[in-house]
């Protein structure tokens, strides 16, 4: 009996605890629903993190900062819920029933749409002031801001709403851009300033031509690589579809990609340039050794066919690149052993990222050689069983426009601090020789060839320039047989010019055109052509027709003489007006001067005498 009426007490107490506990709970809730005078804000920041902006390597904005109102609730403090919702979600373009659900089943503070747009703002304080939307306020809220729109949007990346970066350089940079707020006490903290490499012009023109190309040859996409042959700085990476990074949201996963980095392709014939400076650096081939290239590569170790598009007879290595023969190809590559050739090819950074700091950036793919069949070092040379991206191919050219060194692509120019000191300034990089000197510059010189008559690239010859180039049609994998498709291709074409004195690299890509052809002889090379018609003058590259002013830098400014008049007026005409000033001191004369400038009428005529009081009126242009 003892033990049971313990039992009970305990029993008791418990239950009268629990009791008491809920209640203070229930208390608790309503005084901070219902009693609680001021609304609790969704969001509380100690520090305000102002971001670095990005900007071009001649100072034009790319992203900046911005401030956007937020739009929060204190939902006790709605009176008309779903009048609220009504304007809320007309105003600010939400669904009716979904805000309205969420409004019905939460309590306390709630974000309704974070970073508004101005426009948006202006509507919700309206409805503020006529006393409509009670409960409902406007929060600042630091945001990305990309006055250029899609313009190297690829490159630039995004913010999410918290203003952390998501993709692109915002997303690598994100540590240099935006620095961490616990490591500080101060109320605000401002991110570096990133100058890129990029020249907004120049990217402009790519982009420009990429898209009429895309709608052009009905593409998949199509890829532009601009770079300074000469410290490899990415002057311009188009890649199209593109999007706009304000709104990115509203883009599919493949609009968003970033293909000249991340895409891993065949390159086709474009390879050829790299294998044959490989065949010459390595002494299997001269600059005149022949081969006969009848229309098909012979070897009885490969019975699959190697073929050309036609016969061409005997072939220099310069007609190898002339006339893109992948049979001239083949037979150069028995020249050397595969372990050489393989090591070469890695030299130039196939198989390897270019280290550039975009995300999503492909290796490529270059087999060890202990991986290839027989048929994989002809083939090889002439750009199948190798994947490359596109910034990798521009990159493995400047070894040609540098006399044999191979240089790292940069996409940062620099970066300063909030107050504009220099943090880093990033240089040339050479990353090592690969030719020599003689080997790139035949290259060069053979590359010359394919821009003349007959040659694949002639489509891109300008006058006054020389250029040179190799243009590639490469044929795709179809995931589904394992085979080659018969539909689609890459056409590509790459430029170097001009060829006594490189200065640029220009590399097309476009993916899958179904358009009248798909060779990139044909629809890749005017591409290249009309880039390099808007950036010679742009940069001011020479052409050979360009007419040239010789001046010795030493300017002759003639005396101010001032003009006295004698017994007559004189011819006014052309005079500029600072030279007329001293007649103000003629005693004789009544002045009225119009306009600014030169003179253009004069009244009374020149010749007329001069007499006492005279009143003269002189027309300045």
């Amino acid at each position: 009996m003892g033990m049971d009426k313990n039992i009970k007490i305990r029993f008791i107490f418990f239950t009268i605890v629990t009791i008491l506990i809920s209640l203070i709970i229930i208390w608790r809730y309503f005084s901070l629903m219902v009693l609680q005078n001021t609304p609790v804000t969704a969001a509380e920041h100690t520090t305000v993190v102002e971001r670095g902006p990005i900007l071009d390597k001649n100072g034009r904005i790319l992203a900046i900062q911005n401030q956007l109102d937020s739009v929060e609730t204190w939902i006790p403090y709605i009176e008309d819920v779903e009048e609220t919702v009504q304007l809320l979600s007309e105003t600010l373009e939400l669904n009716y029933e979904e805000l309205l659900t969420r409004i019905s089943t939460r309590r306390g503070s709630m974000w309704i749409k974070r970073k508004i747009t101005p426009t948006e703002s202006l509507a919700v304080k309206a409805l503020k002031e006529q006393g409509k939307l009670e409960g409902i306020y406007l929060r600042k809220e630091y945001g990305r801001n990309y006055p250029k729109q899609r313009l190297a949007s690829h490159v630039l990346g995004y913010t999410g709403t918290d203003n952390i970066g998501l993709d692109g350089l915002e997303y690598t940079m994100n540590d240099i851009l935006s620095p961490d707020p616990s490591l500080t006490d101060q109320n605000e903290l401002y991110g570096n300033q990133l100058f890129l490499t990029i020249d907004s012009n120049i990217e402009f023109f790519a982009e420009k031509f990429a898209a009429e190309a895309l709608e052009e040859h009905k593409a998949e996409s199509v890829m532009i690589v601009v770079m300074d042959a000469r410290n490899a700085d990415l002057l311009a990476c188009a890649s199209v579809p593109d999007f706009d990074p304000n709104t990115f949201y509203d883009y599919t996963v493949d609009e968003r990609k970033n293909r000249a980095f991340s895409m891993a392709y065949e390159p086709g014939s474009v390879m050829k340039v790299f294998s044959i400076a490989s065949f010459l650096e390595l002494g299997g081939i001269g600059i005149n050794t022949h081969f006969y290239c009848g229309g098909s590569y012979e070897n009885e170790d490969i019975p699959e066919p190697i073929g050309d598009l036609g016969v061409y007879g005997d072939l220099t290595p310069a007609g190898i690149i002339k006339y893109s023969s992948n049979v001239g190809a083949a037979y150069a590559s028995e020249t050397v052993s595969r372990d050489d050739f393989y090591h070469m090819l890695r030299s130039l950074g196939f198989g390897s990222q270019t280290q550039m700091p975009v995300p999503g950036e492909s290796s490529g793919l270059l087999r060890s050689p202990d991986k290839w069949s027989t048929r994989s070092k002809p083939t090889i040379a002439f750009g199948q069983e190798v994947l490359v991206s596109a910034v990798q191919m521009a990159a493995a050219a400047t070894v040609f426009s540098n006399e044999g060194v191979l240089l790292r692509p940069h996409i940062i120019d620099r970066i300063l601090s909030p107050d504009g000191q220099t943090i880093e300034n990033i240089a040339r990089e050479p990353v090592s020789r690969v030719f020599s000197p003689q080997t790139a510059q035949a290259m060069l010189l053979m590359m010359e060839t394919a821009t003349e008559e007959g040659g694949t690239a002639h489509r891109m010859r300008t006058e006054g320039l020389r250029i040179s180039a190799k243009t590639g049609t490469s044929q795709v994998i179809d995931p589904d047989t394992g085979t080659y498709s018969k539909e689609n291709f890459i056409a590509s074409a790459l430029a170097i010019f001009p060829t006594d004195d490189p200065q640029l690299i220009i590399y097309v890509v476009i993916q899958n055109p179904k358009g009248a052809s798909y060779y990139g002889g044909r629809i890749a090379s005017p591409i290249v052509k009309k880039i390099i018609d808007e950036t010679v003058p742009y940069l001011g590259i020479r052409r050979s027709t360009d007419t040239v002013l010789q001046h010795s830098g030493q300017i002759s400014v003639p005396p101010n003489l001032n003009l006295i008049i004698d017994d007559t007026i004189p011819d006014f005409t052309g005079m500029p007006k600072r030279r007329l000033l001293n007649l103000f001191n003629d005693d004789r004369l009544i002045l009225h001067f119009n306009g600014e400038g030169w003179v253009v009428s004069q009244s009374p005529p020149p010749g007329t005498a001069v007499g006492e009081h005279m009143e003269i009126f002189i027309e300045f242009e």
